[in-house]
């Protein structure tokens, strides 16, 4: 009942605990994982700040600032293109501020967050007079090691999964998982499908679901968009072109995966997130052929640094 289950790649997880206790507190794993994502983002943004000369201390001081700001942006993302699930004929205005604002229930959308820490990220940088394009680009790699780690959080709760597969790839979810009032709420809103129900598979001897584990697809494709950029940061055009090479692959690769899932938040009969993909991805690549097109007169930060050491050295060899 509490597994997860991998059939056509023979891996099988019997306990999958979706919240731990200390002290008698209950905190979920999504928490956890999304908790250590932004540790790990803030390590890496920091450090490739650092070795870029800048100051390493900005990237504590900028992380520590939108938390709040993303957090608000993930829920409000998602409570905007949900509104029918929040306003309700009957309930009064204060419990649906509270349905609202208790993200314990889920409901949180990765492009709220996006969007509201790059905001954030301007303004810091305007007050801070810190490059915000070179900023962007350090903070686009760290963005991408949470967004990797954080997919996990969606693991644990059995959640932001696909359709129905039987491929070799597919993930097993017992149904007696989910309470009989869950399961039915899931069905309604269409995130259990009824292909799923009739093809359902016997995996350790409970009844599973097989559906697309899209939380591992993101995963992937962002761990192969974070080693190009990688491989690619020391020969970058100019500074925020690694941020919008990370919007452009991260829409295509979301616009793919969102596809796949059945818990997409709808604009009509379009879903948003892919929609968002492609305006991501549209802005970016005329971001970065516009620069491009202007690269004879614009240095990067690392190119303008790297002169700076050539004329100390020339100067110092004079002498």
């Amino acid at each position: 009942m509490d597994g997860i289950y991998f059939p056509g790649m023979h891996i099988f997880f019997k306990k999958v605990i979706s919240e731990i206790s200390i002290f008698k507190l209950e905190i979920t794993m999504y928490a956890v994982i999304i908790t250590l994502g932004f540790i790990l983002a803030l390590l890496v943004a920091s450090k490739e700040g650092k070795r870029t000369g800048q100051n390493e201390e900005d990237y504590l001081d900028f992380f520590l600032v939108m938390i709040i700001p993303t957090l608000i942006g993930l829920r409000l993302y998602y409570v905007l293109f949900n509104l029918d699930r929040f306003i309700v004929e009957g309930k009064s205005a204060g419990q649906i501020f509270l349905d609202m604002i208790n993200i314990r229930n889920g409901g949180l959308a990765v492009y709220g967050g996006l969007i509201a820490g790059t905001l954030t990220g301007f303004i810091f940088a305007k007050v801070k007079k810190i490059n915000f394009p070179l900023f962007g680009d350090c903070i686009a790699l760290g963005v991408l090691v949470g967004q990797i780690l954080g997919r996990w959080g969606n693991f644990f709760n059995r959640e932001a999964f696909g359709d129905y597969t039987s491929s070799i790839f597919r993930m097993a979810i017992p149904v007696d998982y989910y309470s009989k009032g869950f399961m039915n709420h899931m069905i309604e809103e269409g995130i259990i499908t009824q292909k799923m129900l009739d093809n359902q598979e016997i995996v350790n001897g409970v009844s599973c679901i097989t559906v697309h584990p899209t939380f591992l697809y993101e995963g992937v494709w962002n761990a192969l968009l974070l080693l190009g950029l990688f491989l690619y940061r020391k020969h970058k055009k100019f500074d925020g072109e690694l941020a919008m090479l990370y919007v452009a692959g991260y829409g295509v690769g979301r616009f793919w995966v969102e596809a796949l899932r059945t818990d997409s938040l709808m604009i009509g009969p379009l879903k948003v997130s892919q929609v968002v993909a492609v305006i991501c991805v549209i802005l970016a690549v005329g971001v970065i052929i516009y620069n491009r097109r202007k690269k004879d007169t614009v240095k990067t930060s690392e190119e303008k640094t790297e002169e700076v050491l050539e004329k100390k050295t020339e100067v110092a060899e004079e002498k």
